[in-house]
Parts: C-alpha cells; sequence; structure tokens
C-alpha cells in the first residue's frame, strides 16, 4: 500500500511540474505589456503579503487586529512602492536575461520601499513592531527578486538543453568578452576555458575553470563539446596552426573569432564567431609587404583595374585603395559584379574614413577602341589586367569565346596601353599557362606571348606579368565548394585521389601582384613563390575535421562525411608548375621570382595572333588549336573535344576538320622552325 501511496504522489508530482512548465511556457508568450502589467501587480500581492508578515512574524501568532492608521500605512507604502518599481525601471528589463543591473534595481527598490514604511510606521505612531521595516525588507526581496531568480534559473535550464556546449580556447580579454556574449545569446553554452598560460591552468574566471589542452580530449567526452571557439585574435600566424593542427583529429567543429588587427581597425567584433580562415587553412606563413614596392606604381596615381568584379580584381581594387591612389578606375562587363565591387570599396571608405575618387565603368577588354578613350580621358598610369575567363572546363565547353576574351582582350588592352602612353601594364596570369593540357591556360599563355612580344618595341608602357597557382577563397575555388558540401552532409567531390595544387591566399596574392608590377623592366614574368603544392585531398580531410565531422565509418562517435571521387574534368591534369624551366633569378623580394623564358618575336607573335583572330571569328576550334599548340610550347596533343558548339554539329574530337589543309599551311609559314604535330 505504500508503494502505491508513493507512486501516487511522485505522479502527482510529475503534473503539477508539467502543468507549472505549461502556464510558464504560455505565459511566455504573451504580449510583453500584458506580461508587465502582471507582474506589477503580482510585485503588489509580494509587497502586501511582505507587510502583513512581518507583523505577524514579529508578534508570532496571525491573531491580531489592525487599526486604521496601520491601513493607511500599508495603503501609502503600497503607493510609493507602485511609483518606485516603474521609476526604476523594473519592468523593463527582459528577465530571461536580466543581469546585475537589474539585480542592483530590485535591491535599491525594495529598499526604498522600506524607507517608505518605515517613515509611515513613524510619524504615524501605527501600533505595530518597529522592527517590522527590517523583516518586511526581507521578505519583500525574496518575493520580489526570489520569483525573478526562479524565472531565469527555468529560462536557463530550458536553454541549456538547447544551446550547444562549447570550450573557449583563450582566457585572456577576448576569451572573457566572448564568454559575456554567449551568456546572453541561446545558441551556445561554454563549460570550460582551455589556455596555454600554466599560471591560469585550475583557476576560475567568470565562473568557468580554467584547463590544460592536453585536457581537451576528456573535457569534450565529459560535456559532450560540439564545438570548439578559438579566442586568441593576438596570436601569431604560427601559433595558430599549431594550436588548429592540434584540434584536427578531435571530434568538433573549430571555430574562431576575429583575428586583432580586424578587431582594432574595427572591421569586426569579438562576438563575430566564423569558420577557420582560408590563411589557417592554408598553413603557410604570408610574407609582409614591401610598402615601397606597392606604392610605387599607386600612390598619387591613376589606377585601372580590369575584370574588377572578380575575386582577384575586387581584392586588387581594395589593396590598391590601402595605396592612397590619385583615382581609382573599376572596369567589368558584368553590372552586378561591379556594383557589389563599388559598394565593398565604399564601406571600407567610410570604416577607414578615407575619400578616393572611385570611377565605376561598364565596358569589355574586347573594345579597344573603348580602352584607349578610357586611358587618354582618365589619364591612366597603371593598368592591373585581371579580366579573364579563368575556370578550364567552361573555357573547354566554349572554346572560341575563352579564347577570344583571354587572348584578344589582352592584346586590345595592352595595345591601347601603348597607344595611351599607359606607364604600366601588369597582366595576372596562371600556373595553368606552364605547358598547359587545357584550352584556358593556352590562352593564358598566348596573352603571355602578347606582353613579350609588344615589350620587344620601343614602348613608353612597361609591360610584365604575374604568374601564380590558385588562390584560396576566390570564385571557383574548391574551399567554398567543400564547406557547402559539408554543410549540406557530404559527400565531399574530389576530382584524383593524387591532384595536388599550388595555393595562396588571396590577399597575399594581390598583394604580391603589386609588388611585382613595380620591379618590372619589361616584358618580365614573374613568378610568385607559392610554396609547396598541397593536395586536395588532404585539404578536403583537413576541412571535414576542423568541421567536426568523422571519415572513419569504424569510429562510433560523431557524423560522419565521405569523400566521393569524381574524375578529372575537361582539361585538367594531376599537378601544376609554375616554371617552364630551371632558369629563374631572384628580384630583392623572396617571394617573387623572375622567370627567363622563350618567347615568339614580335612579327611571328602578330602573325599568329591575326590568324587566330581569324579562326575565333569563324568559330574553327580546330584552327584555334592548330595555333596555339604551335606557339605555345607543351600544347601540341590538345583536340576538341568538349565545346558545346563542336559537339552540336558533330565535329568535336576530328582535329583539322574545318579548312586543314590552309590551317596546316598557315601554321606552318609562321613557324617554319617546327612542324605541325599530330
Amino acid at each position: 500500500m505504500l508503494k502505491g501511496v508513493l507512486q501516487y504522489v511522485l505522479l502527482s508530482v510529475v503534473e503539477a511540474a508539467g502543468g507549472i512548465r505549461l502556464a510558464l511556457e504560455k505565459l511566455v508568450e504573451l504580449p510583453r505589456n500584458i506580461k508587465q502589467t502582471m507582474l506589477l501587480v503580482l510585485d503588489m500581492v509580494f509587497v502586501i503579503a511582505s507587510m502583513w508578515l512581518a507583523v505577524a512574524f514579529r508578534f508570532g501568532h496571525t491573531d491580531f487586529v489592525l487599526g486604521p492608521v496601520e491601513y493607511a500605512c500599508g495603503a501609502v507604502t503600497l503607493a510609493a512602492t507602485s511609483i518606485i518599481f516603474l521609476r526604476l525601471g523594473l519592468y523593463r528589463a527582459v528577465i530571461r536575461y536580466m543581469g546585475q543591473q537589474a539585480i542592483w534595481a530590485i535591491l535599491t527598490a525594495v529598499s526604498y520601499s522600506t524607507l517608505v514604511l518605515g517613515a509611515a510606521v513613524f510619524f504615524t505612531q501605527a501600533e505595530v513592531p518597529r522592527s517590522t521595516p527590517f523583516i518586511y525588507w526581507a521578505l519583500a526581496m525574496l518575493g520580489v527578486g526570489g520569483t525573478r531568480l526562479v524565472v531565469r534559473a527555468y529560462y536557463q535550464t530550458k536553454l541549456r538543453s538547447l544551446t550547444k556546449n562549447v570550450i573557449i580556447y583563450g582566457a585572456g580579454e577576448s576569451g572573457r568578452q566572448l564568454l559575456t556574449a554567449l551568456h546572453h545569446g541561446d545558441q551556445y553554452r561554454a563549460v570550460a576555458f582551455v589556455d596555454d598560460d600554466i599560471r591560469l591552468h585550475r583557476s576560475v574566471i567568470n565562473g568557468l575553470r580554467v584547463s590544460s589542452p592536453r585536457e581537451l580530449g576528456e573535457l569534450i567526452q565529459e560535456h559532450n563539446i560540439t564545438q570548439v571557439l578559438l579566442a586568441i585574435p593576438s596570436a601569431t600566424a604560427e601559433r595558430r596552426r599549431e594550436i588548429i593542427n592540434s584540434l584536427v583529429g578531435l571530434p568538433v567543429h573549430v571555430r574562431t573569432v576575429p583575428k586583432i588587427h580586424e578587431l582594432v581597425a574595427g572591421r569586426a567584433a569579438v562576438t563575430q564567431i566564423q569558420d577557420i580562415d582560408l590563411d589557417d587553412l592554408l598553413g603557410r606563413q604570408p610574407v609582409p609587404p614591401h610598402p615601397e614596392l606597392i606604392d610605387r606604381c599607386i600612390t598619387d596615381k591613376v589606377v585601372m583595374v580590369t575584370g574588377a568584379g572578380g575575386s582577384i580584381g575586387a581584392e586588387l581594387c581594395k589593396q590598391i585603395l590601402t595605396a592612397k591612389p590619385k583615382e581609382l578606375i573599376l572596369l567589368d562587363n558584368s553590372e552586378y559584379a561591379l556594383y557589389q565591387a563599388e559598394r565593398e570599396l565604399r564601406e571600407i571608405q567610410t570604416a577607414n574614413n578615407t575619400h578616393i575618387d572611385l570611377v565605376v565603368l561598364l565596358g569589355s577588354v574586347q573594345d579597344q577602341r573603348r580602352l584607349e578613350t578610357l586611358y587618354t580621358t582618365f589619364g591612366v598610369n597603371t593598368v592591373y589586367h585581371a579580366a579573364a575567363y579563368k575556370h578550364v572546363p567552361m573555357v573547354e565547353y566554349n572554346v572560341a569565346e575563352g579564347v577570344a576574351n583571354n587572348v584578344f582582350g589582352t592584346w586590345y588592352a595592352a595595345e591601347a596601353a601603348r597607344r595611351a602612353k599607359v606607364e604600366t601594364f601588369v597582366l595576372v596570369s596562371t600556373d595553368k599557362a606552364v605547358r598547359p593540357t587545357n584550352m584556358m591556360g593556352a590562352s593564358k599563355r598566348f596573352a603571355e606571348l602578347i606582353l613579350q612580344g609588344l615589350a620587344q618595341n620601343d614602348s613608353d608602357t612597361r609591360f610584365c606579368m604575374v604568374r601564380f597557382g590558385n588562390v584560396l577563397g576566390s570564385s571557383g575555388s574548391v574551399v567554398p565548394l567543400f564547406r557547402d558540401q559539408i554543410e549540406k552532409g557530404g559527400p565531399v567531390t574530389v576530382t584524383h585521389p593524387e591532384v595536388s595544387r599550388y595555393f595562396m591566399s588571396i590577399q597575399e596574392a594581390a598583394q604580391l601582384v603589386l609588388q611585382a608590377g613595380a620591379m618590372g623592366t619589361g616584358g618580365d614574368v614573374f613568378v610568385l613563390d607559392m610554396g609547396e603544392p598541397v593536395r586536395i585531398v588532404d585539404l578536403a580531410k583537413r576541412m571535414i575535421r576542423l568541421s567536426g565531422y568523422e571519415m572513419d565509418h569504424d569510429t562510433p562517435v560523431g557524423e560522419h562525411i565521405d569523400i566521393e571521387f569524381i574524375g578529372l574534368r575537361p582539361g585538367e591534369k594531376l599537378h601544376e608548375e609554375l616554371l617552364l624551366g630551371t632558369a629563374v633569378t631572384g628580384t630583392g623580394h623572396p617571394m617573387i621570382m623572375r622567370a627567363e623564358e622563350e618567347c615568339l618575336s614580335y612579327s611571328q607573335m602578330h602573325q599568329a595572333l591575326s590568324e587566330l583572330m581569324h579562326c575565333c571569328d569563324t568559330m574553327d576550334c580546330a584552327g584555334i588549336t592548330a595555333v596555339l599548340s604551335e606557339a605555345v610550347d607543351g600544347f601540341g596533343t590538345h583536340e576538341v573535344r568538349h565545346d558545346h558548339v563542336w559537339v552540336k554539329q558533330g565535329l568535336a574530337g576530328k582535329r583539322g576538320v574545318s579548312k586543314p589543309a590552309a590551317a596546316e599551311a598557315k601554321v606552318q609559314s609562321l613557324f617554319p622552325e617546327r612542324s605541325l604535330r599530330d
């Protein structure tokens, strides 16, 4: 029987708790003004009950009689207390986010109410014990403050069940600011600090224990941690990489607060938690730029960037802006991309309280007459030519248009610069131009040959080109693709297990382009030191693990994301190169080298350009391939297999099907020392 009674009592308690929880949830959904009114009424009930209980506790019984004077004292106290509570803002604070200021306001309000009660009792000589106000203060604090703390505790308990447990790596000022911000949010619940400083180990900061990095694994298992938040904005790049490498094998999503220079510049706040920087993913040490090199072609000069709406062009514009040009001209054929680039630049100027004239121009680099007019009208001193089609498979699908844009866009832009007597013309090239296996790479190498040919003639314009590999974060980069695939739960697609690429951050690439442009003497091919090539599959694994996922299905802990190999795409090769040969010299900059490479004479380049122009105008993909095969070293075996127009016409894969004899004879006349390769 006793067991049945206990079960009944337990069931009743559970039902009562459920009813209270349901009532609280319904109360939360009420409009704020109604909740404020209800809370005021409840507080006044607590005030009345506290005054009555204070007298009862002092007498030791409830069998007492109050007269008109005592009731008047209570009425005055009640009216004054309601005004005090309203004036001190007890109902403006949101209870679920109530902090120290709100608690102090309650303490002050109840104390003022107690003074009113004491004064009323003293001046009216009410027949109540003189200790009544003191007992009243304690009871009122318990009722008014206690109810708020109970509601706040309920909210926190509810939020805790919905939030993700996280560890803050870094117990410094940024870590403490982050912890305060997390306390007021409903997404994360910090359970511990981790810090490298052994002096902080086992200490408690803002209620959280500081642990050693060696305890991370235990803390993750003990608290079911889902994320580690890096709050180390002032750490060196080397130390950041060491910390991130130590976290790669843990089943947690690693995120970070912005770096110290972003915080100091006001471009970010500690509370802006974000994914690991691309620089940290790359794992290489960027070399600080040489300001004198950047300033040489930019400061107090009129600078134009073609392809300014692209990822490289837009970053060049940002870097140029910091060198204070006289005027910055943005040229692009994409209206939306140009609008986005201009908006970002104007936001940067507003944030830095600077003003540099920005000229936004729509136009194509294949319009030489317009380009020459623009150069002359604005008095352009320096041109950074970043306009190009760079997506390898896309150019394979659109051979004639891709070659026309990359080759003739460069020719028209450079020739117009020569005629307008522009001081410096810098071509942004690619490692895919070295022994290319695709039309994009071949077209970029021919663009380099154009500048090398122009540099052979006397000119007021210095022509040079800068060649580098893949840029992390640029449009078409694998990193945004991998992140999107990871967010969707996978699989992450990689073309081949052995494929590798050279990588550089977009900021560093832009800085090096600007510095290399200042070193040119005419026809220079500058190659950026890209470090060691990175296997794409290793980059994918690193991103998966830093996102808190596992790849080994034998591991029972955590969620899994697979890597799927889909094969090389049209025109792609396993490994890229930066140099055609081994002849390379230094420049005085540790990250920039000058390549010594053979090139065509100006007449050969010009004749090949004319034939290439005819082939592009007639959509003769076989002729385009024939000309590029002879002009570009290492491009002799390419066949047009994927061009959409040629596939539709049934000509794909058939080399020389359009005027084969004429194309072969023309190429042989251009390059008599070479024979057309099959």
